[in-house]
């Protein structure tokens, strides 16, 4: 996991995901590839010529050429490799078009009680369609911790390749607990978890298993009470499968983006 991609745009989410990014691509000793992106005006009414697109587009502009040399200047004194690009366009589709050649893209969970841009679809729509990991870190983030990872298992393919792609992070990490929620009639998947486990010892992580009887919380409920019990830092799970926690994990990424205290580390 060397290369790291991050979205930059003057939000109220920018210094979490630039934080996260600084954090993990200097313990990984990776690339910080900052992608700029100008979302195109959105302007009600009717206009003339264009006139207020124009205005609009120009603060735009402005705003971000701003916050660009902010950013290049910190950037400038941090100690990890990064390089920068600008673009215009649909702020999902700008990331994806930069993510071919990523390991891990950064974005926010969402962006609480901030209209726009909405954060919470652009980072659904992107873990939908990328083949990178993706790390949604709250909005009021300060830094990334390492210490602490739990993996949110199901069996599935999604956690299957969400834990794959972890294995940096999770090296770095003192303590991981593989924590699945499991149906009355699954007996059969106790072994589940346990073959993640044995995954990991093979790359030198030694992780605990808690299997959770069935019980009338939602997936997302049971994961956030366990990462909230067991302190941990930041969830890996998968996203976007069909899982065996008595609902898709749509359903279940959907609303740990919307009101998971923790970073998320996702993959499909």
């Amino acid at each position: 996991m060397k290369n790291i991609l991050l979205l930059v745009q003057h939000d109220a989410g920018q210094e979490a995901r630039l934080q996260a990014a600084l954090d993990i691509t200097r313990a990984l000793g990776g690339h910080l590839a900052c992608i700029d992106v100008t979302p195109y005006p959105v302007v009600a009414g009717n206009t003339v010529m264009g006139y207020s697109e124009s205005v609009v587009l120009f603060d735009e502009r402005d705003s971000e050429a701003k916050n660009k040399a902010a950013l290049t200047a910190r950037l400038s004194h941090e100690d990890v490799s990064w390089s920068w690009a600008d673009t215009m366009g649909e702020m999902a589709a700008s990331v994806l078009d930069a993510a071919d050649l990523a390991d891990l893209i950064i974005l926010n969970r969402a962006l609480d009680g901030y209209p726009l841009p909405n954060m919470r679809d652009i980072t659904s729509r992107i873990v939908e369609r990328t083949n990178a990991a993706v790390l949604a870190v709250p909005e009021a983030f300060e830094r990334f911790a390492f210490d602490r990872a739990l993996v949110a298992w199901d069996g599935g393919r999604s956690a299957a390749a969400a834990l794959r792609a972890a294995v940096p992070l999770l090296a770095l990490a003192s303590d991981v607990e593989i924590f699945m929620a499991r149906e009355e009639d699954e007996e059969d998947l106790r072994s589940e978890p346990e073959k993640a486990a044995t995954y990991l010892s093979r790359h030198g992580i030694h992780a605990a298993v808690k299997i959770a009887e069935k019980s009338e919380l939602r997936a997302n409920a049971s994961i956030a009470k366990e990462s909230d019990a067991w302190c941990a830092d930041y969830i890996v799970m998968g996203a976007y499968g069909r899982g065996r926690l008595r609902e898709t994990f749509g359903g279940v990424t959907k609303r740990m983006l919307s009101d998971s205290k923790l970073p998320l580390f996702l993959a499909h």
